[in-house]
């Protein structure tokens, strides 16, 4: 009699070794999962806005580069890379201001800040991200190989620019527009004065988008001493964002009609000047939910640029 009750124990124990291994089964799984959602979190995966706002110019470079014809393989190529190079310079710039954004409400809760990553977690995740983006490019020519190297200087320096430039959104709009060069000297073999034209434009466009960003922010920049452009026109942030769409919408028109772009093109232009005008309704009075709404839809006025350019060479 003795033995069946032994028996019993010892299968209830069995069944509770399995029971235990399963929930930490469970439990790590769970545990991978919001490891993975916490890296889409610090790459911004689920906040695409930046990706397309670097996208639109290189698409834009692309077309005028080939005459409206761009290879489906350099449009891969650009595009994943685009992906890739915003996620990377997502991850280095919550490295270099992870003291910084706590005390910022709206970055305050990033993964890295909250401290549910860790530094180094960071700086992997945009090694790796890297490094997958210039196995991207390796089909192509020396001198897109030779220009991803500074694409890959300039945006791990920009977070260290807020330190001490007065209008770092200068340098991000170089960053942001390093495609253009690339997407030239993958087709062409060289960059033209156009492509150099044409990042001085999206300089310009990103000023206007990014300060209208940094509006959002100047309350908790002005506390910790960060520099903005937001910060640095003062009482002009305004009216400076509108001249920087200006100035923008100007060069380019300036450079689509060189290259022979007629009246698609110049349609795309009047309507992203139109957009730029709604946006003055929306930061003339730096209200900060508004002022993110206007950083926000500067998506659709770099589609109507790239609308503009992939038209008039489809139909003009």
């Amino acid at each position: 009699m003795i033995f069946p009750s032994w028996q019993k124990v010892i299968t209830i124990r069995i069944k509770t070794v399995r029971m235990r291994a399963m929930s930490i089964s469970q439990l790590s799984r769970i545990s991978v999962a919001d490891k993975l959602g916490l890296y889409v979190r610090l790459i911004r995966l689920d906040k695409p806005i930046g990706i397309v706002l670097l996208l639109w110019p290189t698409l834009i470079a692309l077309w005028i580069a080939t005459g409206g014809r761009p290879p489906l393989i350099l449009l891969a190529i650009f595009t994943l890379g685009t992906v890739l190079m915003r996620s990377a310079g997502c991850a280095i710039n919550d490295y270099a201001d992870r003291d910084i954004d706590k005390h910022v409400k709206r970055t305050a809760e990033r993964p890295l800040t909250s401290g549910r990553i860790k530094s180094w977690e960071a700086l992997a995740v945009a090694g790796v991200l890297a490094v997958l983006a210039f196995l991207l490019i390796l089909p192509l020519n020396a001198l897109t190989k030779q220009l991803s190297v500074a694409a890959v200087i300039i945006a791990g320096t920009y977070p260290y620019f807020k330190r001490f430039f007065a209008i770092p959104q200068a340098y991000l709009g170089i960053a942001f527009g390093f495609g253009i060069p690339m997407g030239f000297a993958a087709v062409l073999n060289s960059v033209p004065a156009l492509a150099w034209w044409l990042l001085l434009a999206n300089v310009f466009w990103a000023i206007a988008y990014d300060t209208e960003y940094a509006m959002v922010d100047r309350d908790d920049d002005l506390k910790i001493g960060i520099r903005t452009s937001a910060i640095t026109f003062g009482r002009f942030d305004v009216a400076a964002v509108m001249l920087c769409y200006g100035a923008a919408l100007a060069i380019i028109l300036a450079c689509g009609w060189v290259v022979g772009l007629r009246l698609w093109f110049a349609a795309g232009v009047a309507l992203a000047a139109g957009m730029a005008l709604y946006h003055y309704t929306l930061i003339r009075d730096r209200d900060r939910m508004r002022c993110f709404q206007a950083f926000r839809h500067n998506n659709w006025l770099g589609a109507a640029l790239f609308a503009g350019v992939a038209l008039d060479y489809a139909f003009g």
